[in-house]
């Protein structure tokens, strides 16, 4: 892609009203735009980094055998009401009427549309276990939308329903989930924190949350840094088998040890990425969705939820992987690869500049092409704050010595590498 022709463009200064890192970052550098509180359009950039983060959860989903779907995001208020939870989330909730009166409710999640949808398929026990995903926008009306991409009221999730014959299979399920989770953060290159919290008004039960360690974290969690136990702080202080039940803040300055290695508890502020629920039979029963056992007796299907904001990701990227220059995208999920600039106006420079662009297109790898009638300070400037992983310079300079300038993004340094040897050179940095 050549930059002349990019749609979203860097700024000198971020937005006056950016409230995040991810915020400023993300507008300055031309990746996101924001319509309305907690409402964004995704630009090309920021589009090209949300598909590569959507893909990476497909690729983990199926590998756990989740099969996709896709389900409206508009539904009829009645299968609300039938749970209760058209009152308990009312607050949320984001309403219409359509013609002849008829109420419909813009989802905030799937499971009332899932539950009855399962419930058409399933009808024994040899159709269990059963695991469907959907990658789809959710609403919901947050009277606190802020931070940019990590409290929207329009925003991307990845939502995954599992249905059991039992509590153990569920619970065999849930562990697996676990797994598929940490590596859908590992591969975006981040480190979660597997964190027990409240199953709030998804479960009775506890869930676990996937947190990121940032100051931007609107979550206080207690971790013990050394045996890796994590508790979110509600259950850390609360909950009988919390790590610091009945203690406090102060309390934890002063050193408290962690019940399983006796090395001191830490407190750090995180985001939460990602969360699992054990949803038992609640919806279940609700939607009378049975199974008949290898008796023929009829038994609740027992469910399972697993959620990541696909938005929300992208903006937990940024949030832990950044400097003051810009941003510092892993190569997973980066918008491209390379970022090739020109300096200067001279012919050979232009020249060598388009023919190497080319070749690196056609060899398959991703480049953003500075073409632009830029000062070298201005594009090296926008290089920082875009933050694609490997920036290569051609100029009069490095033509003198027959290469390019070699500079990651993770480095200070800089180096010459042969023009002859570098598409090799990128292929190897690009494993």
């Amino acid at each position: 892609m050549k930059y002349s022709k990019l749609f979203g463009r860097t700024r000198h200064t971020p937005p006056c009203d950016a409230d995040s890192v991810n915020a400023k970052l993300l507008t300055q550098a031309g990746f996101i735009e924001k319509l309305a509180a907690g409402i964004y359009n995704f630009l090309p950039l920021g589009h090209r980094v949300l598909t590569k983060v959507c893909n990476i959860i497909r690729e983990e989903m199926n590998a756990v055998e989740g099969q996709e779907i896709l389900m409206p995001a508009l539904h009829p208020v009645e299968i609300w009401e039938i749970t209760g939870r058209r009152k308990t989330m009312d607050e949320i909730l984001y309403k219409t009427v359509a013609s002849g009166e008829k109420e419909f409710v813009f989802g905030p999640s799937h499971e009332e549309v899932v539950t009855p949808l399962a419930a058409k398929y399933i009808q024994s026990y040899k159709d269990l276990p059963l695991s469907v995903y959907q990658i789809q926008t959710k609403f919901r009306d947050e009277p606190r939308a802020k931070s940019g991409l990590l409290r929207g009221r329009e925003f991307g999730m990845k939502d995954l329903y599992s249905f059991h014959a039992d509590e153990a299979d569920l619970d065999k399920y849930y562990e697996i989930m676990k797994g598929a989770y940490l590596r859908v953060f590992e591969r975006c290159g981040l480190t979660a924190y597997v964190i027990e919290a409240s199953g709030g008004i998804f479960s009775d039960k506890f869930s676990h949350e996937f947190s990121v360690e940032t100051p931007a974290g609107e979550d206080i969690i207690i971790i013990c840094k050394k045996c890796g136990i994590a508790q979110n702080i509600e259950v850390a202080k609360d909950h009988k088998d919390g790590v610091m039940h009945g203690k406090t803040l102060e309390d934890l300055k002063k050193g408290i040890p962690c019940p399983k290695c006796k090395e001191n508890l830490s407190e750090i502020k995180a985001v939460e990425a990602g969360n699992i629920f054990k949803l038992g039979t609640k919806f279940s029963k609700a939607f009378g969705l049975n199974f008949a056992n290898n008796e023929g007796k009829l038994n609740p299907v027992v469910m399972g939820c697993y959620g990541i904001g696909t938005t929300r990701l992208v903006g937990t990227i940024v949030e832990a992987k950044h400097d003051e220059k810009g941003m510092i995208w892993p190569k997973s999920v980066a918008p491209y690869l390379v970022n090739l600039i020109s300096l200067g106006n001279d012919e050979n420079v232009i020249k060598e500049a388009e023919d190497l662009y080319k070749k690196l297109s056609d060899e398959g790898i991703e480049v953003l092409f500075d073409d632009r009638d830029e000062t070298a300070g201005v594009k090296l400037k926008d290089s920082d704050l875009i933050g694609i992983p490997l920036r290569i310079v051609i100029s009069k300079r490095t033509l003198e010595s027959k290469g390019v300038e070699w500079k990651e993004r993770t480095n200070s340094e800089s180096e010459i590498v042969a023009i002859s040897s570098l598409i090799a050179k990128i292929k190897e940095f690009q494993k």
